[in-house]
């Protein structure tokens, strides 16, 4: 493999690249400090230019296969004045890139594009280079214009690399730079093709998997048979099970972690599944078939989002009161490819090339793993087969790293299909009961809300490898989790809290447009339990369980007043943009003016009997994290309860596009990962182990699955900030796809996913 060290980035560049702070480690602030990271404050902690006038830009925000390589590279390219040819993105190596936390929660494009980091540098940069031309030359910087790696003034030029080539800047960021306005953009904004595929489709691009270092040999690791369960074998007796295996190197075991090292992959697949290993059985697991009841015993951490104190009087004064339950499962990530890493542990030193969202993180509590300094690992991201929230990145990474330490060579460890999908951080299962109370023209006046919602583990952070399945079995323990009675509400600007609060007014209202309304009478009650499995974020982590609960529960406040499901929203939306969503996606869609549901049931001799109808879900995600609206049409097959979604059409409203053929890619791939969601998948256990271990027991698209038609309107709103994009559409896909069952055949399901089996029993329920 190829790696640049901090050492030829300094040769090639001719530039100093300073180092980077350390973020604490903040256990119960471990959301907020693994996102945002500490990153530099100086311009050569985020690009250099060399003599020859190319460009080294750094930046801890890595490529997942959501096209933010392209992207990043060109706003380096617009901010700083550059053709995209001439500029080398490196992304995220410890001691070389900026600490910029973790890569996720679609927070890259704003963190990069708005605040003070690699688009201010560029901005920076670009101005400080005009100055040294205006000094250079004895003109007014305002009479000249940076473009193209030059400084034009009139008729003559001068290069970036004749300005400042091999030497530092040596300033710090400056916030009052002037930033280039989207209606200025020259190379943002255009649809540039991403500058990773041509390598990927010639197969020359080096994934996670594909690294090679000299020396290495293969790891395999043994997880316990059952949720809980501990070694209660000798190392000596585990060993003897295979070491006179071909290729057999050792077996490791540290406290509850098993592991075996082989001069080969597949003798090290051979011997993982010969190794003879004794476990003490776990606790028994609860029963599937009743965990919803079950989370609702459970000791729990409250928290209030937001009471106005006076829900329970006006649900008592309303003309209607709407009650409705959702349920949402544990889903696992399922990424195509199982995670690999490879590390190369020393005695005093460790380097690991690593598919993890966050090398700092990585880096910090891989050697609290490891018993070493931060400063004695280093952590190169190479890319793995997708991730969508926290798959095995960093779990694979900590068995990569203790195998190599007990053997003292290099290790690549690629995990089984179903070590990984047994053992991951599943997504948020969720209970959410809602009351809404109406008045007398079927405007809202109350909404209650309270959600059960199980959690263990999650992101590894800085300073907590327990909170993943390697770290826990290796003797580091997860995030506590305490029960806690209800604090009071937030003061200040209300939050919506992964969006546990809707985006709709309460209250008498006219349905004007404008103005950003205020809460008149809401109760937001989260309850947080134990879970008995991982738990972790998974694309739109809670955003997508509150709005599928959400926007199920308008349309059935819709129904109830016997209003358009569009209409609807409308008079209960104040925030113009979420508004404008709303009405790009239902003119886009041709949305006939009705109310739900149609029950226009088609007929015909040779075929099923198949019921049409439409839905329509929005979200402002996050509070201010990107707005979308979608109108979905499916058919119902009503003898078979299959779903079959014809058309989606999305509407997104992200800010100013920077890659319009980018954002479109984001929403379209996360409409069919909402999909998959809502009609397939759910994590599957029995009373002592997961039993959703592959491709046969976790269901995503089947074979021969119809595609849908899908449909982007793209709003490009110039005076925003840039928003995020990836966890958008799949946030209302759910929602949507409900709502057009129901429209279709006025059965109302408030449980994912939508099964033929639910829908069968869901109509065998309502003729009863």
């Amino acid at each position: 493999m190829n790696t640049i060290s901090r050492r030829e980035v300094l040769k090639r560049t001719g530039a100093l690249v300073v180092s980077f702070a350390l973020t604490p480690s903040d256990i119960f602030g471990q959301a907020v400090a693994s996102l945002v990271g500490n990153p530099s404050k100086e311009v050569d902690g985020w690009l250099s230019i060399a003599a020859d006038g190319t460009v080294t830009a750094f930046t801890g925000k890595c490529e997942l296969g959501h096209g933010l390589y392209t992207a990043q590279t060109q706003l380096v390219a617009e901010e700083l004045g550059v053709p995209m040819d001439r500029i080398k993105l490196i992304q995220c190596v410890t001691g070389t890139t900026p600490d910029q936390g973790v890569t996720s929660g679609a927070q890259s494009h704003p963190q990069n594009f708005n605040h003070a980091n690699l688009a201010l540098a560029a901005a920076t940069a670009r101005e400080t280079l005009v100055q040294m031309a205006s000094t250079h030359w004895g003109v007014p910087a305002d009479r000249l214009t940076p473009g193209n790696g030059v400084v034009r003034h009139q008729e003559r030029t001068i290069s970036y690399g004749e300005l400042i080539g091999g030497k530092k800047f040596s300033i710090a960021l400056n916030p009052n730079a002037k930033r280039k306005s989207p209606r200025e953009w020259t190379i943002l904004g255009n649809p540039i093709k991403r500058l990773d595929l041509p390598e990927i489709v010639a197969g020359r691009f080096e994934y996670a998997h594909n690294v090679r270092v000299p020396g290495m040999v293969h790891g395999r690791v043994v997880r316990p048979p059952t949720v809980g369960a501990t070694v209660a074998s000798s190392v000596s007796d585990i060993e003897s099970s295979v070491n006179a295996m071909p290729g057999f190197i050792k077996v490791v075991v540290k406290k509850d972690f098993v592991g075996v090292v082989c001069e080969k992959q597949w003798q090290a697949v051979q011997a993982a599944n010969q190794l003879k290993v004794q476990w003490k059985p776990g606790p028994t697991l609860p029963a599937q078939a009743s965990f919803y009841d079950h989370m609702r015993t459970l000791p729990s951490r409250d928290t209030y989002l937001v009471d106005s104190k006076d829900v329970d009087a006006t649900l008592a004064k309303a003309a209607q009161v709407v009650r409705s339950t959702y349920l949402h499962p544990y889903h696992m990530h399922g990424s195509i490819g199982a995670s690999c890493a490879v590390a190369d542990v020393k005695a005093d030193s460790a380097t690991l090339w690593s598919p993890t969202q966050g090398v700092y993180p990585q880096r910090d509590s891989c050697a609290m793993l490891l018993g070493m300094k931060p400063q004695q690992v280093k952590v190169i991201y190479a890319r793995g087969s997708g991730c969508y929230g926290i798959n095995g990145a960093d779990t694979v990474s900590y068995d990569a790293a203790l195998l190599s330490q007990a053997v003292g060579r290099p290790v690549r460890v690629q995990l089984s299909r179903k070590d990984e999908m047994a053992n991951e951080n599943f997504g948020l299962a969720f209970v959410v009961d809602q009351r809404v109370g109406l008045d007398a023209a079927g405007n809202i006046m109350a909404w209650d809300y309270e959600s059960w919602s199980p959690t263990r583990g999650g992101r590894p952070g800085y300073a907590q490898p327990g909170n993943q399945i390697t770290g826990y079995l290796a003797g580091f323990q997860p995030v506590p989790f305490a029960p806690r009675t209800p604090a009071p509400p937030p003061t200040g600007p209300l939050a919506n809290g992964s969006n546990v609060v809707p985006s709709y007014v309460t209250g008498t209202v006219d349905g004007a447009a404008g103005g950003t309304g205020t809460v008149k009478c809401e109760r937001m009650l989260s309850r947080i339990v134990e879970s008995p499995f991982w738990t972790g974020p998974l694309r739109s982590p809670s955003r997508l369980q509150n709005t599928f609960a959400h926007e199920s529960m308008m349309d059935e406040l819709a129904a109830a007043a016997k209003a358009d499901p569009v209409e609807y929203r409308l008079r209960h939306l104040r925030d113009p943009r979420l508004r404008g969503v709303v009405q790009a996606a239902a003119k886009a869609a041709n949305w006939q003016t009705r109310p739900s549901p149609n029950r226009e049931l088609g007929t015909g001799t040779a075929n099923p009997v198949v019921a049409s109808g439409r839905g329509i879900a929005c979200v402002l995600y996050e509070g201010d994290n990107g707005y979308c609206a979608m109108a979905a049409e499916v058919d119902v097959r009503l003898d078979t309860g299959v779903v079959d979604v014809k058309r989606l059409v999305m509407a997104l409203d992200s800010g100013p596009i920077s890659n319009p053929d980018g954002l479109r890619n984001q929403a379209e791939g996360g409409a069919l990962h909402g999909m998959s969601r809502a009609l397939f998948e759910e994590v599957t256990w029995d009373n002592e182990k997961v039993t959703s271990v592959d491709w046969r027991t976790y269901r995503t698209f089947p074979v021969g699955f119809k595609i849908p038609k899908l449909e982007t309107v793209l709003i490009n709103t110039l005076e925003a900030e840039a928003c995020g994009a990836g966890e958008t559409s799949i946030t209302v896909t759910a929602a949507a796809i409900g709502n057009a069952i129901f429209d279709a055949t006025g059965l109302r399901l408030r449980q994912v996913p939508f099964s033929p089996e639910r829908i069968k029993q869901a109509g065998i329920d309502a003729r009863r």
